[in-house]
């Protein structure tokens, strides 16, 4: 059974909550006094995160297969039967994994789906490949580096490039706690060139799509512009925010995401 918290009455609408590569179930703290006061939140610790035990199964599986497996079995433990579901970056595309497997066996479960900064996945086997090879490389460094040296590298990324130095110093000192074997456990099973292609799943799954991105996140602006145009996703820009906008503008995320949920409660 995965860690989790519970905020809210649980006898309001349930709204899941999966953070992203590095975090934990607290990532949400920001929002939750709010949300709480409309649904009941339930925000996990993915495997190797937080307090949650490291990623297990078979290797030769798919990870996303096994995190999924993992969700749904505390879901399970804690009597959630129907459920919103937000997720945010690496917690966004293993969002996507779990819809796709409800819909083929539970449609019913999933009220609506919350994506923010979440890539739907790569098109190809060449990109596929490459970006497998370049997580390996940053698997290394998660096994052989001081973490807070890793992360100090892994938060130069261009992604990050709106993050201040007081902002991304303070992502480390928070980060700092993590275990590389439990995280390297995840990271490589559900790099993004694990992962489906799945671009195409709104298509195939009715119910409501929300995608959050940060206007100053261009490569996911982009991404999520052009996802839009295929697909008919409902989009929200959020101004002054990059990569990670419950943590820029909590606020104005919140109060778009509780608007959205909502008209689907």
């Amino acid at each position: 059974m995965l860690a989790y918290r519970c905020d809210g009455d649980s006898q309001r609408p349930v709204l899941v909550l999966l953070h992203g590569l590095l975090g934990d179930k607290d990532d949400w703290q920001a929002i939750l006094p709010s949300l709480s006061h409309h649904f009941c939140c339930i925000a996990l610790d993915l495997p190797g995160h937080g307090t949650s035990p490291s990623l297990e199964g078979d290797p030769d599986s798919s990870g996303f297969q096994r995190v999924v497996t993992h969700i749904l079995s505390t879901l399970d433990e804690l009597k959630v039967n129907r459920f919103h579901l937000l997720g945010y970056s690496l917690g966004g595309r293993i969002a996507l994994h779990l819809a796709q497997h409800l819909a083929k066996r539970a449609p019913e479960r999933l009220r609506s789906l919350h994506l923010e900064s979440c890539h739907p996945g790569l098109s190809n086997d060449e990109e596929r490949a490459q970006r497998v090879e370049q997580d390996r490389r940053w698997q290394q460094k998660l096994l052989s580096l001081p973490i807070t040296d890793f992360l100090a590298l892994w938060y130069q990324q261009g992604v990050f490039a709106s993050l201040s130095d007081t902002q991304r110093q303070r992502l480390i000192q928070k980060r700092a706690h993590n275990s590389p074997e439990a995280l390297a456990s995840i990271y490589l099973p559900t790099s993004l060139g694990q992962q489906a292609d799945l671009a195409q799943l709104p298509s195939e799954l009715a119910l409501p799509w929300h995608y959050y991105v940060g206007l100053q996140d261009d490569k996911f602006l982009a991404l999520a512009s052009a996802w839009q145009a295929k697909q008919g996703i409902s989009l929200t820009k959020v101004p002054e925010a990059g990569h990670n906008v419950h943590l820029a503008q909590p606020e104005a995320f919140c109060d778009t995401l509780i608007a959205n949920l909502r008209i689907q409660a």
